[in-house]
């Protein structure tokens, strides 16, 4: 997933106070051999907070859903069949993770082939984790069938009205079940320490394209009854599923886009290159195990960049600006099919191990196909911006991955570290060992560890076996540890360095001096790195008559470039520029993609009048906004409040 550095939904302080060790081994051990004590004991440096699971003692191998989506009730009814694997002796309790579901009925599988009731109790719901899910299996039944509807509320789907999709014609449902949303949909071991292949019958409206992130036939046709298998096993935060006007347009023989009638041509030419990504990145690392690539472009309202849901990733359509400039997301949610679906973090002190070493891949993909000038551009912004952010974290959320035995204090252990930081650590390796072999360790890393969680000190006793001791003095174990472990940014950490922002620095700041602004000669050839740079570089505030002539010359208000309009509404709200505020608005209620609007959300709040646009703008804009994005908003409106409150 492609984020931000603001903190996911449901990820706090106290939803980790539980976190305390992580396991130095793969979370997918098996019972040994016969005749040897097969009793899993619980592990407490494995432990996932975020989950009421016992994966020590029964974990499911297979899911086979059955679900029917109501569009007029915002509902999905249905039922999931769990296929068990009994690892503790005494155990006789199947524990799931569950969020404002309505447990209807629980079966259990006989040895005869006959289902039978089960007790079954739903406990009070917490306010971050949900209520967990204790079914009563004396038998130890190899089969567990649960019956369930969804709330419309779910915090792991959004239902669109026809007026908010782009036909206007059909509604729209999908799912994003990262972080811990998949528990508000199926319940379900809601923990990346499970991993399980799946099926699924789903029926809906015959006029509804139905997806999941499983075999997705391109071939498909809309009749309201399709089925899915996923036959490589899943972490369940990749599970997903989408319905709605859908069609599909070929990239390659693997590959290609689905999306509203109206949007498939336009994202099919915008991401032309994915085909070749794929190939880019099996040269590098190693196959493409996942059989199919496809793209599905989602409304606006996507809270996210992207979702890496394995064989069909999620796409917001704010990076289809016309000149491949920011497919740089693909190269991301694609390199997620080596570092996160296919080796996956085992706890929330981990996750750096899925985005910073997919960053990484994301930047050598980029750099391959449209060379390193651009890539260390966009290595240059992620730096920059971590370098002005880092500080004004708690020490612990400056870590890439928290020790084993320390507790989780920090708000979100997923924030721009994980990505950026974990990037960073990845470059400064490979300048230490050179590609050559640096490229050996990864492809090795990923083909060792394919199918499987792991923890960071995983991560460490590999490198340190067939990475440091094979390359002895170029590395120190102590170098290794003060980047996963130390807050801040390393002094050893390499600068990524790019001509093309000398020139715009030059630029900016020469009309910061009384000079004139840059020739539209010049900037006419400006790729969306360098006007992100240019922006980012400007004082906190402005002039009015500054900002009304940047606007003038370069027409920032009402930009279609997400990217731009990140950076540039915030600077219009901070220096007073009040002439933008229709267009931040119209803004702020057309997009649902999180890293693009909170920034000017946070600005707004900053001053009265602000505060109470935020609130308009809100009120308009929530039928359209994803519940994880109408939390952000909701937070940070009322921390306003709050402050002013204390004041």
């Amino acid at each position: 997933m492609r984020s931000s550095i603001l903190t996911l939904c449901f990820v706090a302080a106290t939803a980790l106070a539980g976190c305390s060790r992580d396991a130095a081994t793969p979370s997918d051990t098996r019972p040994g051999a016969e005749g040897e004590d097969t009793t899993m004991q619980a592990d407490p440096r494995q432990h996932d907070a975020l989950s009421y699971a016992e994966p020590e003692k029964v974990r499911t191998t297979d899911l086979a859903l059955a679900l029917a989506l109501d569009f007029e009730q915002r509902q999905i009814t249905g039922s999931a069949t769990y296929s068990l694997e009994w690892l503790d002796d005494d155990a006789t309790q199947l524990v799931l993770d569950t969020r404002d579901l309505d447990i209807q009925k629980v079966v259990g599988e006989r040895p005869d082939g006959k289902w039978t009731d089960l007790a079954f109790n739903l406990e009070e719901a917490h306010e971050r984790l949900g209520s967990k899910l204790v079914i009563e299996s004396p038998t130890r039944n190899e089969r567990i069938r649960v019956t369930y509807a969804t709330s419309p509320e779910a915090s792991g789907l959004q239902w669109l009205t026809p007026a908010m999709t782009q036909g206007g014609e059909q509604p729209f449902m999908f799912s994003q079940s990262q972080q811990i949303h998949a528990r508000s949909w199926v319940p379900l071991q809601d923990t990346p320490q499970i991993r399980f292949t799946f099926t699924a019958h789903v029926t809906s409206p015959e006029d509804v394209m139905v997806l999941m992130g499983a075999d997705n036939d391109p071939q498909a046709e809309r009749d309201g009854d399709y089925r899915f298998e996923m036959p490589q096993p899943i972490p369940s935060y990749l599970l997903a599923i989408a319905a709605g006007d859908l069609v599909f347009k070929p990239i390659s023989e693997r590959a290609g886009v689905w999306a509203e009638p109206g949007m498939v041509d336009e994202a099919t030419e915008e991401f032309a290159d994915t085909e070749r990504m794929i190939e880019v990145t099996e040269e590098l690392y190693g196959p493409y195990r996942w059989e199919r690539y496809d793209l599905l472009i989602l409304p606006p309202s996507f809270p996210y960049g992207g979702m890496e849901n394995p064989r069909l990733s999620f796409i917001t359509p704010t990076v289809i600006v016309g000149d491949k400039s920011l497919v740089s997301l693909i190269a991301h949610e694609l390199a997620h099919s080596w570092s996160g679906n296919l080796v996956t973090f085992a706890t929330p002190k981990d996750q750096w191990l899925n985005e910073g070493i997919t960053s990484y891949v994301e930047n050598r993909i980029v750099e391959e196909l449209y060379g390193k000038e651009h890539a260390d551009m966009e290595a240059a912004i992620a730096q920059n911006a971590l370098r002005e952010g880092i500080d004004d974290m708690e020490p612990q959320a400056q870590q890439l991955a928290i020790r084993p035995e320390v507790e989780v204090t920090v708000d979100s252990t997923l924030t721009g570290v994980a990505y950026d930081k974990g990037a960073w650590f990845l470059m400064f390796l490979e300048q230490r060992f050179g590609r050559e072999d640096f490229d050996a360790f990864l492809r090795g890393y990923f083909d060792e560890f394919a199918f499987k969680t792991i923890p960071t000190t995983t991560f460490i006793e590999y490198a340190n076996e067939h990475l440091l001791a094979r390359h002895p003095g170029k590395v120190t174990e102590a170098e290794l540890e003060e980047w996963i472990y130390e807050p801040g940014i390393p002094d050893s950490a390499p600068e990524t360095v790019s001509p093309r922002f000398d020139a715009v620095d030059e630029a900016r700041q020469a009309w910061l001096d009384g000079g004139e602004l840059p020739a539209t000669a010049a900037t006419d050839g400006w790729s969306t790195q360098e006007w992100v740079h240019f922006l980012e570089g400007m004082p906190e505030t402005l002039e009015i008559a500054q900002i009304e002539a940047l606007d003038a010359a370069y027409g920032f208000t009402g930009t279609p470039n997400g990217e731009i309009a990140q950076r540039w509404y915030p600077l219009a709200v901070r220096s007073g520029y009040t002439k933008a505020n229709d267009a931040v608005a119209a803004f702020l209620t057309d997009i649902g993609r999180r890293k693009l609007i909170m920034p000017t959300y946070e600005a707004l709040v900053q001053t009265p009048e602000g505060l109470a646009l935020a609130e308009r703008t809100l009120e308009a804009a929530r039928p359209g906004y994803h519940p994880i994005t109408t939390g952000s908003v909701e937070s940070v409106i009322e921390d306003a409040k709050t402050g002013e409150q204390e004041e």
